[in-house]
This record gives C-alpha cells, sequence and structure tokens, in this order.
C-alpha cells in the first residue's frame, strides 16, 4: 500500500497538533519488528496522529523505517525531526449501521455494544439497593458506569481521584 498524500496546508495543521504530543512507540535496536508494526497500527487507530521514536544514530535508516511504516500502515509521512517520527492516519470508515444515523453512538449505546468483562467502560451495571421501609422488595436499578467510575458495596457510583501531580515536574503534566 502506497503512503498517503497530503496537502502543504494539512501537513502544517498536522505538525502544529504534533508539537504537543509525546511518543506513543520506540523503536529500539531491534528495528522495525511486526510487534513494533502492530503496536504502531493499534496506537493510530486509536489517535490517529501520533510520534514515533527511532534509537539509532544512521539517518538514511531511519529514513527507511519512515518510509516502510508509512507503505505498510498507509499512513501519511507528517515530520521528521531527527530520531522523531510523526505519522497521521485518518479514520477508518465508520460502520454503515453508525454512518446512517451520522452521530457517535451515546455512551448507552456503546455500553450495550461492548463485549462484557470486568473493568470495560462505559457499563450497564444493576444495582440492588435495600429500601428506606423494611416492608418493601428492594428495588433494582440500572446504573450507566463510566470509565472514571466504580461502584461501591452500597450500590453508590464514585468517581476516581484525580492523580496528584509532582510540583518539581510541572512540564509532565497529564492532559
Amino acid at each position: 500500500m502506497p503512503a498517503l498524500k497530503v496537502s502543504s496546508d494539512q501537513r502544517a495543521e498536522l505538525r502544529s497538533q504534533a508539537h504537543a504530543l509525546k511518543p506513543v512507540v520506540l523503536v529500539g535496536a531491534e528495528g522495525l519488528t511486526d510487534a513494533v508494526l502492530s503496536e504502531i497500527k493499534v496506537h493510530l487507530d486509536a489517535h490517529q496522529l501520533i510520534k514515533i521514536r527511532v534509537f539509532g544514530d544512521e539517518r538514511e535508516e531511519r529514513i527507511a523505517i519512515y518510509e516502510e511504516i508509512c507503505d505498510k500502515l498507509n499512513a501519511a509521512p507528517i515530520q521528521h525531526i531527527g530520531k522523531l517520527l510523526v505519522i497521521w492516519k485518518p479514520e477508518s470508515a465508520q460502520p454503515a449501521v453508525k454512518a446512517k444515523r451520522g452521530a457517535l453512538p451515546s455512551a448507552r449505546e456503546a455500553a450495550v455494544e461492548a463485549k462484557p468483562g470486568k473493568g470495560r467502560a462505559p457499563r450497564v451495571v444493576t444495582v440492588v439497593k435495600p429500601s428506606e421501609i423494611p416492608m418493601r422488595k428492594p428495588k433494582a436499578k440500572a446504573v450507566l458506569v463510566r470509565g472514571n467510575e466504580r461502584v461501591t458495596q452500597g450500590g453508590n457510583i464514585k468517581r476516581a481521584k484525580k492523580r496528584q501531580t509532582s510540583a518539581k515536574r510541572s512540564h509532565q503534566s497529564s492532559k
């Protein structure tokens, strides 16, 4: 598959977006293996625009890796500065059912379509709470639990606390 072609205006816009990104894939001494390619593909599918760091002193070798990645994954080369490579692949076409609606599915629809399993979010959880009056039956209620939430034993939903960041390393703050 040949690499995608991008106009210079589009390339400039993508370079400005990639400026704040950190490398998500590292290519080591082994070079471009199948495992590294599959990892790049996963990140491209998730983010569309990624940075890759290639450890190697040979410029020609890095350029060859850059071109090979773009050719094999049908991605567009955006920028090559030193050991950093920026690659972009547009979103793949949505399935036909979702494309007809013209919008992304709601969180509840996504929970129903997702495979059931522990820790997958968003998901619908059935919570049974005892009623305030002891003579009444407990009520079952379906609750939507998102990625940063959990259900306690009492049936309440709690959000995760924000991670504490170091005052010394303000440049490494997560966004």
